[in-house]
């Protein structure tokens, strides 16, 4: 008969190491974001659409969107660093940035700001009283993806949510750069990243929703959502993971059909 200690020692071995030397705790998804991701949104009573996104999905989600950043100032504050250093292979990161990335970079630079281009392009600003390079937003998600996919994470780069396209009155939805530059840079992240246009997808429910339902959602501004539009938005990022087919698609609760809109 083998001791209690012996015992022990076998049971840990089998929770820490699994035979393909992952751990075998469920994946953690972490997202990366703005505002209209963020625990708490823009604040005055708005709800970034991360908070309910636990709700769509069986395995643990980690909200780490922070308010005004952009791609640059996450990078900078060392967020997917930050990322990258808790997250173990398995595990999934969305990005989703957009709505701080634009402006110019002079006269004033406020530090969210990318460099204008779609590559490699830099730009050199002033910042904080220091000169600062500044990258395009590609190359801000293209870094910050492979860093990620580096640690054996999986990665979504998610197309940003829009403002309110009833806002005139009369639905009016365009996709910006933003989810140009989004969809190609999942691309140059390579084979463990996927694009969503989650964007497109909350834009098809708001349309379907009328004008009514979603000025409602957006009692604050044009940008920011109440609580009942973060949970509508966040199923739209659902039903892309399920339309778009990424590895993330797997542990969605609501079947397809389940969700409000339609397969792009």
């Amino acid at each position: 008969m083998c001791s209690l200690s012996t015992l022990v020692l076998a049971l840990v071995s089998t929770v820490v190491a699994a035979p393909n030397g992952l751990s075998k705790r469920a994946p953690t998804v972490y997202l990366a974001g703005d505002s209209t991701m963020a625990e708490n949104g823009g604040g005055s009573g708005t709800q970034g659409w991360g908070h309910y996104l636990q709700y769509s999905l069986s395995i643990p989600v980690m909200n780490k969107a922070v308010a005004g950043r952009s791609a640059r100032s996450y990078t900078v504050e060392g967020r997917f660093q930050a990322i990258a250093d808790l997250l173990v292979a398995g595990d999934f990161v969305v990005i989703e940035f957009g709505h701080n990335d634009g402006g110019s970079l002079t006269p004033t630079d406020n530090g969210r700001t990318d460099c204008p281009g779609t590559g490699s392009e830099t730009c050199t600003s002033t910042y904080d009283n220091e000169t600062v390079t500044v990258l395009t937003y590609p190359a801000y998600i293209i870094n910050a993806g492979k860093l990620l996919t580096a640690k054996g994470a999986n990665v979504i780069v998610s197309s940003p949510t829009p403002n309110n396209p009833w806002e005139t009155g009369t639905f009016s939805y365009a996709p910006n750069r933003f989810t140009t530059y989004s969809s190609a840079s999942a691309t140059a992240i390579g084979s463990a990243a996927t694009f969503v246009d989650h964007g497109q997808y909350v834009a098809n429910i708001f349309q379907t929703l009328g004008a009514t339902v979603v000025d409602a959602y957006f009692p604050k501004d044009h940008t920011h959502t109440s609580p009942t539009g973060a949970d509508t938005v966040a199923k739209a990022f659902a039903k892309g993971l399920k339309c778009g087919g990424s590895a993330l698609s797997s542990y969605v609760k609501n079947s397809t059909s389940s969700i409000q809109g339609s397969c792009i």
